[in-house]
């Protein structure tokens, strides 16, 4: 039989069936000119996406962060191009020895380097950041598809560790994480652009779509002097060695503006190479560190009396037999003294005498001074994580309490706030603002004492480094100085600790027309010497002799050697 003639063929469907195919068949053609006509007419910004997403690309580009100078113009901080690996995980074709040529190129364990390139769920994704510049060159020329570098930048800082509490540091995208790279981080960091690319399936690029220039960092000027930074880092360094202390801090202020001209603390770190380090390293001690200043606060108790007129400069005060008992409590002086002028008692540093003075006082009168000169209140220097210390309310003082605050006890400061409080002595009784910037003019400050305060007391100051005060190593040839030392114990666990100590001394110069305050802190001095004296008013001596000297201050004493006591004969002060 033929297959023409197939009874099969001879078959007829129903009317009804093959119109429903046929019906279906259309609706079907239907919907899919209508899905049609919205996606490419009415919607087409899905389908321009999905082919976008396979062939273009949009990088960021990052500006140059700003530099950091110094007063002077020298660079502080500086942010050098470097290359960084990424990959386009859906365009990356590697074989297995490519993917451990680039394992070993990038030092990364191949395990690893192949979890980053499968993850098709991200379209960008770096494998290894700022590399050595022919390490980048090494990867390039293996042209692998879907491997690309980016250029980036790393922060350099010429001056190393002795920079580095000033300064802080940036992450690896180039943002300030503290210090002064923090505290400008807007200014330093700029406006980030874009560059959109078209490339083939290979990865290479055909077409440069778009590109938004990126604009670079404002440039920072500081007040800081890197000529001082690096003399005060040092002279506190070769005290802290000699003296074996944990750390210690300097700061040096202008003393007409207040700027601040250095500001150094041990132990420090590089910030070039910041791998391992500690907490106690990375620590600000200038800014961030509370202390009790000791008797360096006694110049302050001193000007109150004299502002309230409840004694002169040559009133006598009786500090014999060198002990004062409040209650069950005894104020001691290291050395029993008799009858001593108020400027004596500033010279040898009498416990005894500036309790009696202080409880002449109203605790209100005090603690107002104390508020005025910026104790208990954020510096707003500009650092981040600045402290405001601790000065109690006066309503709750004992007078225990009210006579040991007189000599620096049961009061915390840190080494700038007490800085800043010598401006007062050293500008006629103006309380200077501080400045971490460059000052184009004279900053307004703030009358706390008057004039004639100002004046007696820094007559005072200068009697405690001469010869019978505690500080004659404070001395500089060629200058007159004026300053005060000051010894207390740690506390620790709200209980003085007998054997460990905080050193320190707050001092100007030139004491006719004073250019310069330096403080100088060294904590936990355990060599035997632990008075500031003995073991804060050297540093400050070279610091200051040295930084005059650079600004070319004019001589204001005759430039003769300085006499010295023999180790171990100064005056030392009460604690």
């Amino acid at each position: 039989m033929k297959f023409t003639e197939s009874p099969v063929l001879a078959l007829r469907l129903p009317l009804w069936r093959s119109r429903f195919s046929l019906l279906l068949l259309l609706v079907a053609f239907g919907v899919l000119i209508g899905r049609a006509v919205y996606l490419q007419g009415m919607h087409d910004d899905f389908l321009q996406a999905k082919g976008e997403a396979r062939y273009a690309r949009a990088y960021p580009v990052n500006g140059t962060r700003g530099r950091i100078l110094d007063r002077n113009g020298d660079v502080l901080a500086v942010s050098t191009p470097v290359k960084s690996i990424f990959a386009v995980p859906k365009a990356v074709e590697l074989t297995t020895r490519q993917l451990q040529t680039l394992a070993q190129l990038l030092e990364m364990p191949r395990d690893d380097l192949r979890k980053k390139l499968i993850d098709e769920s991200r379209s960008f994704v770096y494998l290894k950041r700022q590399i050595a510049p022919e390490v980048a060159a090494q990867v390039a020329a293996l042209k692998l598809p879907g491997i690309y570098e980016r250029r980036e930048y790393r922060r350099y800082y010429p001056g190393g560790e002795v920079m580095a509490h000033v300064l802080g540091f940036t992450n690896a995208d180039d943002a300030g994480q503290e210090g002064i790279e923090l505290a400008f981080n807007e200014a330093l960091t700029g406006r980030p652009g874009s560059r959109r690319i078209i490339q083939d399936r290979r990865g290479s690029i055909v077409e440069d779509v778009e590109s938004i220039k990126a604009a670079n960092g404002a440039d920072v000027q500081l007040a800081l002097d890197a000529r001082i930074q690096s003399l005060a880092y040092t002279q506190l360094k070769t005290a802290i060695d000699q003296h074996r202390a944990k750390g210690g801090a300097v700061v040096v202020l202008d003393a007409r503006s207040g700027e601040v001209l250095a500001l150094v603390n041990l132990p420090t770190y590089n910030p070039n190479n910041r791998s391992g380090l500690s907490g106690a390293q990375l620590r600000n001690r200038a800014v961030t560190d509370m202390f009790e200043p000791g008797s360096t606060l006694k110049p302050i108790t001193i000007a109150v009396a004299l502002e309230q007129g409840k004694v002169k400069p040559d009133t006598v005060i009786q500090t014999a037999p060198g002990t004062l008992t409040i209650g069950p409590n005894t104020i001691r002086d290291a050395h029993p003294e008799g009858a001593l002028t108020v400027e004596q008692v500033i010279q040898k540093s009498s416990n005894v005498g500036s309790a009696k003075i202080a409880l002449g006082l109203s605790a209100m009168q005090m603690w107002e001074m104390f508020e005025d000169i910026g104790f208990g209140q954020v510096p707003e220097l500009g650092f981040p994580g600045e402290v405001a210390g601790k000065v109690r309310p006066y309503k709750s003082w004992k007078p225990i309490e009210q006579a040991t605050m007189s000599y620096g006890h049961g009061i915390t400061v840190s080494l700038v706030q007490l800085a800043r409080a010598y401006t007062v002595f050293a500008n006629d009784g103006e309380l200077k603002p501080l400045e971490l910037s460059k000052a184009e003019t004279l900053p307004q400050g703030k009358s706390v004492i008057s004039p004639a305060t100002a004046r007696s007391m820094r007559h005072m100051l200068e009697l405690a480094v001469q010869a019978g005060g505690t500080a004659p190593r404070a001395q500089v040839m060629g200058y007159r100085v004026a300053g005060k030392t000051g010894t207390a114990h740690k506390l620790e666990n709200g209980a003085y600790a007998p054997d460990k100590y905080v050193a320190s001394f707050v001092g100007f110069a030139p004491v006719s027309n004073p250019r310069l305050i330096i403080a100088v802190m060294v904590d936990e001095p355990s060599k035997g010497q632990y008075y500031g004296g003995q073991v804060a008013a050297p540093v400050f001596a070279q610091v200051m002799s040295g930084s005059l000297r650079m600004l070319e201050t004019p001589f204001d004493a005759p430039i003769k050697p300085i006499e010295l006591p023999p180790p171990g004969a100064e005056v030392k002060e009460s604690i």
